[in-house]
């Protein structure tokens, strides 16, 4: 068997733009094959300019419908005939929905399809794939499952749902698929959106010092927790939801 047969596959949702694209980049780097599912063309698109070509393949679909997260599950096993790790990182990053008096259900619902039904569609049509494995799944919360600002219902349910999710699943697959969660707080990403949207990082200093850890998060705070826990070391780490946030929401806040 060849060296990069011997390699194994990672499947992340989102992974052509934000904290995804950080998540693809550490894992090619750390010696992972990555199938790459994204909406947004344009930013796969622009991943052609990246290397490592032969060991990643970018599938662009809508995690919300299970037709095209069917037939790219079975794109990843018809290329490389294996799937070891999952990463559910697609997602609609805006959280606000507004007031829910205004809240429109279409938009209620495109939220939980999105961030919550999608995961679940993408895990159960690569469960079977990752049992042959005994591998491991990471769904990307959010650290406001765990709390809120004004008008972010439908985010918030979405992400405390997938949570939730995660626990349940790690259960069930209990054995054979570890199933945990990330939740990150405020995470950096202006220069790893797709060329058209990427800016310059533009932190104040107040920015960093809010954070207990003296700093705004970086793709790469979350990536490397990623890698850990689809790997071997994270063996005996099943069901949690895991905050990467800087240590902010152990902050207590007084106004003066």
């Amino acid at each position: 068997m060849s060296e990069d047969r011997q390699k194994p596959v990672v499947l992340v949702t989102g992974g052509a733009q934000g904290i995804g694209l950080g998540i693809t980049r550490h894992l090619l780097l750390n010696g992972w094959r990555v199938a790459l599912l994204d909406l947004d063309e344009e930013a796969l698109l622009a991943l052609d300019d990246e290397p490592h070509g032969d060991a990643r393949l970018a599938i662009a679909a809508d995690v919300s419908r299970e037709a095209e997260v069917a037939a790219a599950v079975q794109r990843v096993l018809d290329q490389w005939g294996r799937l070891d790790a999952v990463i559910n990182n697609a997602g609609i990053a805006n959280p606000v929905s507004g007031p829910l008096a205004k809240l429109e259900l279409d938009h209620w619902q495109r939220w939980l399809d999105v961030n919550l039904t999608g995961a679940m569609l993408v895990c159960k049509h690569s469960i079977d794939a990752l049992r042959r494995r005994r591998g491991a799944i990471v769904n990307i919360a959010s650290t406001r499952a765990l709390q809120s600002e004004p008008d972010c219902e439908a985010y918030a349910a979405s992400k405390g749902g997938l949570v939730a999710f995660t626990h349940a699943l790690a259960v069930s697959l209990g054995g054979d698929v570890r199933v945990n969660a990330i939740s990150p707080g405020w995470i950096a990403v202006d220069d790893f959106k797709k060329p058209a949207q990427r800016r310059p990082l533009a932190l104040r200093p107040e920015d960093h010092e809010q954070h207990p850890a003296g700093r705004v998060g970086r793709p790469h705070d979350i990536a490397a927790l990623c890698a850990f826990l689809i790997g071997p070391e994270a063996g005996f780490i099943t069901g949690q939801n895991l905050v990467v946030d800087g240590g902010m929401t152990r902050k207590m806040i007084y106004r003066d």
